[in-house]
C-alpha cells in the first residue's frame, strides 16, 4: 500500500506569520503549477484525501477533475496544528518565553493556549489507521505538519513517539512536494487500540 502525500501550493500570507489551522488561501496560479507538477506523479484512480482547509482543498477538487474521480474526501483530522492565540501573529511578535516554554515541552505545551503535538498526532494516527484498514493506495492532500506527522506514524507504535518523533523533524517539505510513504508496516495491537 502507498500513499502519496502532497503539500497544499503556498498560502497568501506573510512570510514570517504562523497561520497553523487558520484557513488561507492560494493564488489560483499556484494552484495550477502546482497541479500540473503533480500530476505527472501521481497515479490516477485513487482515492483523494484532503484537508478542508481552502488551500488543500482548492488542490484536491482540481486533481479529482483532472484524474476524473469521484470527489475527495475532506477529513478534518488532516488539518495543520492549531495554535490557538499564535495564529496569525508574526513569530517574531510572540513572546520569547512561550516559545520557550513550547520547546522545553514539545510535545504536550499547546502553543497559544491551542493544541499540542499529542493532540494532533492523535487525531492523525486515527486517520492513519483508518486508511490503513482500506489496504488501498491513495492520495493525500494536506499541511507539512500533518505530513511530518504521517512520517512519524509509519515508524513508530505510541502515540508519544510519534508526537516526539514528528515534532523532532527539521524535514523541509515544499509547497506542491509529493512525498510517498512505501511500504507501509504492518498494523501493530497497540495501534489498533489507540485508533
Amino acid at each position: 500500500m502507498r500513499l502519496y502525500l502532497v503539500r497544499h501550493p503556498k498560502p497568501l500570507v506573510a512570510a514570517g506569520v504562523c497561520y497553523g489551522s487558520s484557513d488561507i488561501g492560494v493564488d489560483e496560479r499556484d494552484t495550477d503549477n502546482v497541479l500540473r507538477e503533480v500530476s505527472a506523479k501521481l497515479p490516477k484512480g485513487l482515492d483523494i484525501y484532503s484537508s478542508p482547509l481552502q488551500r488543500c482543498a482548492g488542490l484536491a477538487r482540481c486533481l479529482a477533475d483532472a484524474f476524473d474521480c469521484v470527489s475527495p474526501v475532506f477529513d478534518e483530522r488532516l488539518a495543520e496544528m492549531h495554535f490557538g492565540d499564535w495564529e496569525l501573529r508574526a513569530w517574531d511578535d510572540i513572546p520569547r518565553d512561550e516559545i520557550d516554554a513550547w520547546a522545553g515541552d514539545l510535545t504536550m505545551y499547546r502553543p497559544g493556549g491551542g493544541e499540542s503535538v499529542t493532540m494532533m498526532a492523535e487525531r492523525v494516527l486515527a486517520f492513519y489507521a483508518d486508511v490503513l484498514l482500506r489496504r488501498r493506495d491513495a492520495i493525500v492532500v494536506c499541511h507539512a505538519g500533518t505530513i511530518r506527522m504521517l512520517l512519524a506514524c509509519q515508524r513508530n507504535d505510541v502515540l508519544g513517539d510519534i508526537a516526539l518523533v514528528a515534532a523532532r523533524q527539521s524535514m523541509e517539505i515544499g509547497y506542491g512536494e509529493v512525498v510517498v510513504l512505501d511500504p507501509m508496516p504492518p498494523f501493530s495491537d497497540k495501534r489498533k487500540n489507540i485508533a
